[in-house]
């Protein structure tokens, strides 16, 4: 009797397990680096957004002496996640400019969610709109899970993609899951020991 209570016992523990083998390795795979966006050492597709003051702006008025940073998001009006890495990004702000580099921020949002964010959380660099979807196209991130009829069409996979002086891509990082994104201190600390 006692041997069948242990196998029992043996087999709902090992049934867990696998399920939760199962569980962190589909999360896993939804949160996993993907590889889109422009080549590494490529030049850096054109940017064609604008900026809240609903002004036409290019890569090289956004760059510093170093190059740009600039976060592809999904949306600073009703994407959670975003907002929040979006915060983040402000936080390490004066850190990536000291090191040489602009920031910017690109979604498919309208100005007026840009500039309502921008104010509410004192956002330090700029927030650009790309409703058309034509910097998300060029830089091939576009998420496919949206058709083109459907609203949230030119949702990008959020990441980020790092801008050299000479308008060279050196660094891009993206996840297909809307939850995992890129950590700025660990950012921070690649291009420092870069520089």
């Amino acid at each position: 009797m006692k041997n069948i209570k242990n196998l029992t016992i043996k087999k709902n523990i090992a049934i867990s397990l696998f399920s939760m083998l199962l569980l962190l390795a589909n999360n896993a795979f939804a949160n996993a680096n993907i590889d889109v966006g422009p080549a590494l050492g490529e030049q850096a597709p054109e940017i064609s957004v604008i900026n809240t003051l609903k002004q036409p702006v290019k890569i090289k008025q956004l760059s510093g002496d170093k190059g740009l940073i600039i976060l592809f998001f999904r949306s600073a009006d009703w994407c959670p996640f975003c907002k929040k890495h979006l915060i983040e990004l402000n936080n390490h702000a004066e850190q990536f400019t000291t090191l040489g580099y602009g920031l910017a921020a690109i979604s498919y949002d309208n100005t007026d969610i840009l500039k309502t964010f921008t104010q509410q959380k004192s956002i330090s660099y700029p927030l650009l709109s790309d409703q058309k979807v034509q910097t998300m196209l060029a830089y091939d991130i576009v998420n496919e899970e949206y058709a083109a009829d459907s609203d949230h069409y030119g949702i990008p996979y959020p990441g980020v993609v790092v801008i050299d002086s000479k308008g060279n891509v050196i660094h891009k990082h993206f996840f297909k899951g809307y939850k995992k994104r890129v950590k700025f201190a660990d950012l921070y600390l690649q291009l420092k020991s870069a520089s």
